[in-house]
């Protein structure tokens, strides 16, 4: 066994900038989005939530949701309309997540099962594979997993 002393990168940074105590942390941000699920949506329905910055970091992701009996969806990243919607990673967050049962501010941000446990505390665009920040908005989205048999209302 050997004694470590370990730093994390946060802390490295700080102490290589200066040995003066400067602001710490980043301001808190609180992003919101509600919408209605109809009974019959069906698998593979999209449901955009929330637009946010590539430079975000984020420390929680919270679902609320009515019992939509039967649904469930992936919570993941897609590109904004203007830039063609694409899906960049449609379970980044949380995988066939069910909304069956009411949930009540369950954070999903690292439900996914290959959600590796490094990206904690990592800007979006790192989170997502990406060399650099591309300075672009992406759309939080939940992709029906399971068709809804009931309506109503989820929100992130």
């Amino acid at each position: 066994m050997a004694v470590v002393n370990t730093t994390t990168d946060s802390i490295a940074s700080a102490n290589a900038a200066s040995s003066k105590f400067a602001r710490m942390g980043e301001p808190e941000v609180v992003f919101t989005g509600t919408a209605e699920i109809a009974n019959g949506d069906s698998i593979g329905s999209t449901i955009r939530l929330l637009r946010v910055p590539s430079h975000l970091r984020l420390t929680a992701l919270e679902l609320s949701s009515d019992a939509i009996a039967s649904a469930a969806a992936d919570v993941g990243i897609y590109d904004i309309a203007p830039n063609g919607s694409a899906v960049v990673d449609a379970d980044e967050f949380g995988s066939a997540v069910s909304l069956a049962t009411a949930q009540d501010k369950t954070n999903v941000l690292q439900e996914a099962a290959a959600t590796d446990i490094a990206k904690c505390g990592q800007p979006l665009w790192q989170r997502l594979g990406l060399s650099s920040d591309p300075g672009k908005p992406y759309d939080i989205v939940l992709t029906l997993t399971a068709a809804a048999t009931a309506a109503g209302t989820v929100s992130l």
